[in-house]
């Protein structure tokens, strides 16, 4: 067993980019794990629906306020032992999930979300490691990793919760965790070969933020962006409440359709939307790609329970296929809008007021959903409507 785990550690090192796709892989199917049970595990111990929003945001607005923090560091002391000590303390903070207290429930949550606002770090090691030729392909691991992470997360979460009860989710994400930590610790090498000796500290990359955001091109596409994941975050949480309270489906069968979800949504950017983007441009995919999520969410729930089956998957095979194009579509336009030598900071201050999008989102989701299931959704979709509007009007203005 000792010869086969040395072999597999010196197969692992031949390949540079494979140790850190592991480390993500099993960072992200962590993540995956616990986010289709959460929100009726807040509701299974006494909390209301707007609870539910708290604890699903702290997770966001932790990787917004911490970001900045561990990518600077990281440039100053080395992307290996930040990697190390995020890896360490996303290990601590599964430990807690699922004891019973929605206090230790959102420790764990807001400990997780400082963990893993390790994605910077990852983005850092592999421009470390590619030539600039390479690396939009090479980051396209992350994507590929959070695909994964996604597809085989949710079913094991929901097993294990039904199985097992839903302390053997946390335990046994902790221990995802930790083998990551080892992995990384044996088959991960330093990669930043001259450190930054200049003190940035996280305040200055708060002013980068400020400073970017200001101006009106730059700000016009951020805030079609802000829209985009802040409503689509909204109802992102409350679907797992949706399915079981109306729909009556189990934890197990709720990681299904979330695992329904990351194989559609692979198929998508994996194989369809070089062919979207042939046929619509960007222009028209950022205005389309609002205009069929309005409609995807708007009916996800007025579907008859008889029919849940075909038109329930119908409704997000139609949202995924917006999200197909709304991704690539804002972060490409964000892109050619930047200077050439600034775009790497554009397009991370755009990653951080998403991060802060996807914190504000299920706060106001799971008020609306206490309020009327219905209502979250329909909001949700009136705030894709006035991003019909205001990518039109983008469009006009800055595109023609």
């Amino acid at each position: 067993m000792l010869t086969l785990w040395l072999k597999t550690i010196r197969i692992v090192k031949k390949n540079v980019l494979l140790p850190i796709f592991i480390t993500m892989f099993i960072d992200l199917l962590g993540f995956g794990i616990v986010i289709p049970i959460l929100p009726n595990y807040i509701k299974e111990i006494g909390s209301t629906d707007l609870m539910v929003g708290v604890v699903a945001s702290s997770f966001s607005f932790m990787q917004f306020l911490f970001a900045p923090m561990w990518g600077n560091l990281s440039d100053r002391i080395g992307r290996r032992p930040v990697l190390l000590m995020s890896l360490a303390g996303t290990a601590v903070a599964y430990s807690f999930f699922g004891l019973g207290s929605i206090w230790l429930l959102l420790l764990s949550r807001t400990l997780a979300g400082i963990g893993s606002a390790n994605l910077s770090v990852a983005q850092a090691y592999i421009a470390d490691v590619t030539a600039p030729e390479k690396r939009a392909r090479a980051m396209g691991m992350i994507g590929a990793a959070f695909g994964l992470g996604f597809i085989f997360g949710p079913p094991i979460g929901g097993f294990l919760k039904e199985h097992y009860g839903v302390a053997s989710v946390g335990y046994f994400t902790a221990a995802l965790c930790i083998m990551n930590l080892i992995l990384t610790f044996f088959m991960l090498p330093e990669s930043l070969k001259v450190k930054n000796t200049q003190k940035r500290t996280a305040k200055d990359a708060f002013k980068d933020i400020f400073l970017v955001s200001q101006r009106p091109i730059i700000k016009d596409i951020f805030l079609l962006n802000f829209i985009y994941i802040g409503a689509y975050a909204a109802i992102q949480i409350t679907c797992a409440l949706l399915w079981k309270d109306v729909y009556h489906l189990t934890d197990k069968q709720i990681g299904y359709v979330f695992a329904f979800i990351g194989v559609w949504a692979a198929i998508i950017q994996g194989g369809l939307i070089g062919f979207i983007s042939r046929k619509m441009g960007e222009k028209r995919m950022l205005v389309n790609g609002f205009v069929i999520l309005a409609v995807g969410i708007l009916f996800l729930p007025f579907i008859p329970l008889n029919l849940f089956m075909p038109l329930e998957y119908l409704c997000l095979m139609i949202m995924g296929f917006a999200n197909g194009m709304l991704m690539p579509a804002i972060g490409s336009t964000t892109s050619k809008l930047s200077g050439a030598n600034e775009q790497g900071k554009v397009l991370g201050v755009m990653q951080s007021i998403g991060s802060l999008a996807r914190g504000i989102g299920p706060i106001v989701g799971g008020f609306l959903y206490g309020l009327n299931y219905h209502s979250a959704f329909v909001v949700s979709s009136a705030f894709m409507v006035l991003g019909i509007f205001l990518s039109r009007n983008f469009v006009k203005k800055h595109l023609s």
